[in-house]
């Protein structure tokens, strides 16, 4: 039987559309086709059309569907009407749909033939998942193409920092990971089962920690350990002993039973810095003593003990100056796979500290700027499903003020705040406001450690004490009349 005329114009139109589409192609691509499937596109349409029950555009959006997954113009059009029409309680139906697009001035010459024949093309939406897979793949695979020819354009044109970029190209691929994931959202039935078995662990835990320790028994009381997904933040004015606090925290992970692996971003010092503090504390070696050279040889028996358990410790340092969060990802990133790789996975990771950290973009204004920083660090814990233990600096106010210092004493940002799923607040302990650094001991300082917030437990007051000639903190036993 012969072609009618309208259907042999549509045919040449359907060509039309595929040699235009084809013509899209990167720079790089050596004059090949993009990715696409037709028939997938039109099958997908065409289920939506004859879909009463809207089953099958409720599938399309949950998967993140939008018009760019598909190619032609038409089809575009289509699938936006159809989700317009959804959202306005009316059905996809064939004259609606065109009725829709037609009265928007949107229905060119030949688009009612074109659409009648796609809404016929199916006797039965049955196979929609198989086509609609079909379409995500073929998106995937063009937006994978449209990424690298940018990548590649912008490596011909960079002039910043190369470490950054690729940190920038990292994101970008992992993106496109994520987007490929599909649906997130699960019945109840799906989650119950593990909520529950959370609930019975913490009953069989009788009270012992379900998270990374941090070596000091009255603040694992509170916090029960540092949790996976979280962000911590440790804060306090210079001089607190920000940086000691956390590196006896690392301790206490990567030595515990469990020796949880370690990653230390280092802004501030250097790793031999750090190392040499951590042997120092670990083999309570006094670093007055150790600067002016003068040991006893038990304790150059202790340095060398300490530096060999430290060789042996699941512990990497990262002492590069100026990073960024982009970047600090990424390389948290790749040190997980690679420990995936021998069957383990990121157990904390420590950042000293945030301010010194850099944002994707120098030119926004500060406080933009290291709020983007504050949600990279709060995304690299949900992403790496582990603690991130941030260090931060405090203004100010609370010592102008004479008082404890509060939360919203963070500096540069409010957004820390939000972020956080627990803070820490530190601060020097005197027996009274009037009483000057003189009259406090200037080896051991009581220090007061308020957990400000646990978006998963209670806060509280505990008090600590640092020792300032191992760089070391303490549980504070004395209890006598430092008055917190």
């Amino acid at each position: 039987m012969s072609e009618s005329k309208p259907v042999r114009k549509a045919a040449a139109r359907r060509k039309g559309d595929a040699a235009a589409f084809s013509s899209a192609r990167s720079a790089d691509s050596s004059a090949r086709e993009l990715p696409c499937n037709m028939d997938a596109e039109e099958g997908v349409l065409a289920s939506i059309m004859e879909d009463p029950s809207n089953e099958v555009l409720n599938a399309c959006v949950a998967s993140g569907f939008t018009e760019d997954y598909f190619t032609r113009p038409l089809h575009k059009k289509m699938y936006s009407a159809c989700v317009a029409l959804s959202n306005a309680g009316k059905p996809s139906e064939l004259v609606i749909l065109a009725e829709y697009l037609d009265a928007r001035g949107a229905l060119d010459k030949g688009d009612a033939v074109e659409m009648a024949r796609i809404a016929g093309r199916i006797e039965t939406y049955a196979y929609y998942r198989h086509w609609m897979e079909i379409v995500r793949e073929k998106y995937f695979l063009r937006a994978i193409i449209k990424t690298c020819s940018e990548v590649i354009e912008g490596a011909y044109s960079n002039i910043g920092d190369v470490n950054g970029y690729i940190g920038k190209v990292e994101e970008r691929i992992l993106n496109i990971g994520r987007d490929r994931v599909g649906d997130s959202v699960k019945k109840a039935d799906q989650q119950v089962d593990s909520a529950v078995k959370i609930i019975n662990e913490m009953i069989m835990s009788k009270g012992s920690l379900m998270g990374v320790p941090t070596g000091f028994p009255d603040l694992d009381s509170l916090m029960r350990g540092l949790h996976e997904n979280e962000m911590i933040v440790i804060a306090g004015r210079p001089g607190t002993g920000k940086t000691s606090i956390a590196l006896n925290i690392v301790e206490s992970a990567i030595f515990s039973p469990k020796r949880y692996p370690t990653l230390v971003f280092s802004l501030e010092m250097l790793a031999d810095q750090l190392y040499m503090r951590m042997i120092a504390s670990r083999g309570r070696v006094n670093q007055h003593e150790l600067a002016r050279g003068f040991l006893k040889p038990e304790k150059m028996r202790d340095i060398n003990d300490t530096a060999k358990e430290l060789k042996g410790a699941p512990l990497w340092i990262d002492d590069t100056a100026g990073l960024s969060i982009l970047e600090m990802r990424a390389k948290a990133r790749r040190l997980n796979q690679k420990l995936e790789g021998d069957g383990q996975k990121l157990g904390l990771i420590v950042v000293d500290y945030l301010q010194l950290a850099h944002g994707s973009d120098p030119s926004l204004p500060r406080e933009q700027e290291v709020a983007e920083i504050s949600r990279g660090m709060k995304a690299m814990a949900k992403e790496l499903r582990v603690p991130v233990l941030v260090l931060a600096q405090l203004n100010r106010d609370s010592e102008k003020e004479t008082r404890n210092p509060r939360a919203s004493d963070l500096r540069e940002s409010g957004s820390i705040e939000q972020d956080a799923d627990a803070i820490l607040l530190l601060s020097r302990q005197r027996k009274s406001a009037t009483d000057s650094d003189d009259t406090v001991s200037s080896a051991l300082w009581p220090i007061r450690v308020e957990l400000a917030k646990q978006r998963n437990g209670p806060t509280g007051v505990v008090s600590l004490m640092f020792n300032r000639n191992f760089t070391r903190y303490e549980s504070y036993t004395s209890k006598d009349d430092v008055d917190i």
